[in-house]
């Protein structure tokens, strides 16, 4: 992902040089980025960056008049309509449309960074302090990494950037393997290396002479949860204000912006609030090979009402016959924070950046909105794992039982978000800019106050698509919901399509193994083109018995990875085996391997778990 690396140090300058340049080259991975190096050997501070070409931050560094104050900066702000104007009346000079006024805003705000709204992260350098603050955002969703030595605190908006200069840190961290099996992601601060951490949420930690002075926070999620909670119909005034007055700044800026529509209902009030002029907000879906899935049936109606254009992109045999390309880059340009699974997203956000280099998106609405929970913990039951490595996997789930004691929203925002969403937003953020208005500071804070009425359902998101398009609240969603149909109708056709989701989802993922052999048996009459693509546009279960068959077997019936020490090689070949030849069904378990023995091929081969 785009973002800052550097160091902060008392070593040479001309030790620190190479080190700096070897950290930015770590994150060069595009030929539309633009990289960059800023010193200043007083502070002890070496900073680097790579950017999308033309993207928000693609101006750094920026300095005030004076140039004793340095600002280096990754990700968006959008900040209150009319910032940059008023800082320039107050004598600043700055461009009215660039990030330049952010420089201004740490002169004039003492508790800078806590009024910027965005994802991102950045440092700024005071001279006339003598200081250096490193500092991201409230949610941690533009995450740094970072490691402490005696001879440097180095930071990264990629672990690679680190370890490219330190061999010795390609250590497995146990504790983070067993929270990514359990749980799809490592949890807290950790990562999957031993020796580098994540900075928390909300971090701003100041430097002064090379070295770490304080570790400090400008927020806690306490300053929301103690809001008093307020009526439903004060809650939904309030929230309908705060999102029709802040969702025109989400479409500022110099690049184009195009819509990634689902047939789900966050991506729709996006819609029945920004009021584009017709046929200049492109809009687009991803499309299986089966059939048109929901996602694209519908968001092409919605398209059509607010009278935009409408792009598909399709996943189908290019993405197949490139599978190897697309899960080992996944999995190296997130660290491998995100799962071979998505290897279809890198590949579905490198034709839509073709299509606007910035993608507004529904993200996280769900999960604000309504407190949709994305991710478990469990005990994989395969015999894949030895046992030592199981009592890993079973402390993570301690762990996360713990960390969902919490305020619900707190979980989504503060933990959720930065830990299981990270990855997928890290690896379609080396493609596009993503931006989701269900993050905005002033939204989030809003939602803390609702009734408890008001997040166990989807009221509140229909009476908003309702007031903002009427007309849009009249096209049923993917899941049944709204529309204008007799409620005996609705309600039937809302069971018959949870009932094409379950299937396709046990058909694709969840298919138990009596089902599997059934099917098996069965596989001539190709019953999965009766549910497959209804409403997903991958469908790895049959892609691993099928065209990545080949793929599966060669990485997991490798000498290298059945030698992994904390696997079961008899279970390993037994997995592959029985999925392959469709006699049972190991999608899960075959994401989970792919994923391990990639991040070893890539990362860690050199550990100290294979010795």
């Amino acid at each position: 992902m785009p973002g800052l690396v550097g160091l902060v140090t008392k070593m040479p300058r001309a030790l620190a040089e190479r080190e700096l340049e070897r950290m930015v080259a770590a994150l060069r991975h595009e030929s539309f980025y633009e990289t960059g190096t800023w010193i200043d050997e007083s502070l002890g501070v070496y900073v680097g960056w790579a950017e999308r070409k033309g993207s928000f931050a693609d101006a750094m560094p920026i300095a005030n008049e004076q140039g004793d104050v340095v600002l280096l900066f990754s990700g968006e702000e959008f900040p209150e309509p009319g910032t940059p104007r008023r800082l320039k009346e107050r004598g600043h000079t700055l461009d009215l449309k660039g990030p330049s006024y952010l420089v201004h805003a740490y002169e004039e705000d003492s508790s800078f960074p806590a009024g910027l709204n965005g994802r991102f992260h950045g440092l700024v350098a005071d001279r006339r302090r003598g200081t250096a603050k490193l500092f991201n955002d409230r949610y941690g969703m533009h995450r740094l990494y970072y490691h402490e030595s005696k001879e440097a605190f180095y930071f990264a908006a990629e672990a690679k950037a680190i370890l490219a200069l330190h061999p010795e840190f390609r250590k497995p961290d146990r504790r983070g393997l067993g929270e990514f099996v359990a749980c799809g992601c490592v949890l807290e601060n950790r990562t999957f290396f031993e020796n580098i951490h994540v900075l928390p949420v909300a971090a701003a930690w100041t430097f002064r002479a090379g070295s770490i002075e304080e570790r400090n926070r400008y927020f806690i999620a306490s300053e929301w949860e103690n809001q008093p909670e307020v009526d439903l119909e004060t809650y939904y005034q309030n929230l309908r204000e705060v999102f029709s007055r802040n969702l025109p700044r989400y479409f500022n800026g110099g690049e184009p912006v195009g819509v990634s529509l689902t047939g789900g209902l966050d991506s729709r009030m996006i819609m029945a609030w920004h009021k584009s002029t017709p046929g200049s907000l492109p809009c687009y879906s991803f499309g299986g090979t089966y059939r048109d899935c929901r996602d694209v049936a519908i968001a092409r109606k919605v398209a059509e009402v607010c009278e935009q254009p409408h792009h598909v992109i399709p996943v189908g045999k290019e993405f197949l016959s490139r599978f190897s390309h697309y899960a080992e880059r996944t999995v190296y340009l997130t660290d491998g924070c995100a799962s071979v699974n998505r290897a279809a997203d890198l590949y579905v956000n490198e034709a839509a950046r073709a299509i606007a280099p910035v993608r507004m998106t529904g993200n996280y609405g769900g999960e604000v909105l309504r407190r949709i929970v994305a991710f478990k913990a469990g005990v994989p039951d395969s015999g894949l794992f030895r046992p030592e490595f199981v009592s890993e996997i079973e402390t993570a789930v301690a762990t996360y039982s713990q960390l969902r004691n919490t305020n619900p929203i707190s979980f989504a925002v503060f933990r959720q978000a930065p830990w299981h969403h990270y990855g997928l937003q890290a690896l379609e953020q080396t493609q596009v800019a993503l931006r989701s208005p269900y993050l905005d500071n002033e939204f989030v804070r809003t939602v803390f106050q609702a009734p408890r009425a008001a997040l166990n359902g989807n009221d509140i998101s229909l009476r908003l698509i309702a007031d903002g398009n009427a007309s849009l609240r009249q096209i049923p969603t993917d899941r049944g919901y709204g529309g204008r149909s007799l409620p005996l109708y609705s309600a039937a056709a809302r069971s018959f399509i949870e009932f094409t989701v379950k299937a396709e989802y046990a058909y694709d993922y969840g298919m138990p193994q009596w089902v599997a052999q059934i099917d098996h048996i069965l596989s001539p009459l190709h019953l999965e083109r009766i549910f497959l693509g209804r409403h997903k546009f991958a469908h790895f279960r049959v892609w691993y018995g099928g065209p990545l068959s080949e793929y599966v077997k060669q990485m997991l019936l490798d000498s290298r990875t059945l030698k992994r020490p904390y696997l079961n090689p008899a279970a390993v070949e037994a997995v592959v085996h029985c999925h392959v030849t469709g006699q049972k069904n190991y999608t899960s378990e075959i994401h989970q391997l792919l994923t391990l023995e990639l991040m070893h091929r890539q990362f860690l081969d050199s550990s100290m778990l294979d010795s």
